[in-house]
């Protein structure tokens, strides 16, 4: 049997693999960024293109530098990014983001606490839409792609899955008007959308979810999003009512029907999961 020697032990540990992707990945991020703003700057294009354009441009420099440092450093294949079952696991992803969000406000609107008062032109949507593609393809990656990932290959995947949950809750807990239940539902999302990569193996599927959940409540609906400002949207409407069932300042998605909804989704596929024997036993147990 060959023996490794320390560096080779040092470079395959999960750690850090983890720390060197996330430290690549986020200089990418963030290079990408100021190159696109520099690029586009220099056009005549109105500012929403060059927003859109920006944030294509920065998800594309995401995709890549994944697919390139894990090809290398694995020595594998990236199947997280296949094009195989691309059009299935978009669709799919979509779909299921835009129902359950759009359940979420039915609830505010039987409840009387959410009114259409403005329908915009379609041109409206440009903005929030390559903010949300961008922020889904983001998180997926570093949440999904990289930590929930590499660590269902240790300690399988109900303890990663539970872990990288719980990581996502937190980090959002430092946007504007964070309060426990939206903590709860982020938390909650986090298993939805780890289900995803475990049901499909694939980030498609978790960051069409992602992208369709964020872009219905902001893009379409016209409301917040995890307590930023709002964009510019399809239809601009008035939200009024109980927190705990408009999720106040955060947005619909810090309510108890998001909660509920999305974990009525994260049961489903974990159910998938399991038919299918997707699910990893930790090390211990093999």
């Amino acid at each position: 049997m060959e023996t490794l020697t320390l560096k080779q032990k040092t470079f395959n540990s999960p750690i850090t693999k983890i720390i060197l992707a996330l430290l690549t990945f986020m200089a990418v991020v963030v290079i990408g960024q100021q190159i696109a703003s520099k690029l586009l700057a220099l056009t005549p294009l109105d500012k929403d293109y060059r927003s859109l354009l920006k944030g294509l441009f920065v998800s594309a420099s995401c995709i890549l530098s994944y697919i390139l440092f894990f090809k290398k450093y694995d020595k594998r294949a990236v199947t997280e990014f296949a094009s195989k079952g691309l059009a299935k696991n978009l669709f799919i992803g979509v779909a299921i983001g835009f129902t359950l969000q759009s359940l979420t406000i039915l609830v505010m609107y039987l409840n009387g606490n959410y009114s259409i008062t403005k329908v915009n032109p379609i041109s409206y949507i440009l903005i929030p839409f390559a903010i949300m593609f961008t922020v889904a393809i983001i998180e997926e990656v570093l949440v999904r792609g990289i930590i929930l990932r590499i660590m269902e290959e240790k300690l399988g995947t109900y303890i990663s899955l539970t872990f990288t949950s719980i990581l996502f809750g937190i980090l959002h807990l430092a946007n504007p008007h964070g309060t426990l239940i939206s903590g709860i539902c982020i938390t909650t999302a986090g298993f939805l959308l780890g289900a995803a990569f475990i049901y499909s193996r694939n980030l498609w599927f978790p960051i069409a979810l992602h992208f369709a959940w964020n872009f219905t409540q902001s893009g379409i609906y016209g409301a917040i999003t995890s307590g930023n400002e709002k964009t510019n949207n399809l239809v601009e409407a008035q939200i009024q009512g109980p927190e705990f069932i408009t999720g106040g300042a955060f947005g619909p998605e810090g309510s108890i029907q998001a909660i509920v909804f999305c974990a009525l989704g994260t049961i489903v596929l974990l159910l998938l999961c399991h038919k299918n024997n997707k699910i990893i036993k930790p090390y211990w147990k093999n």
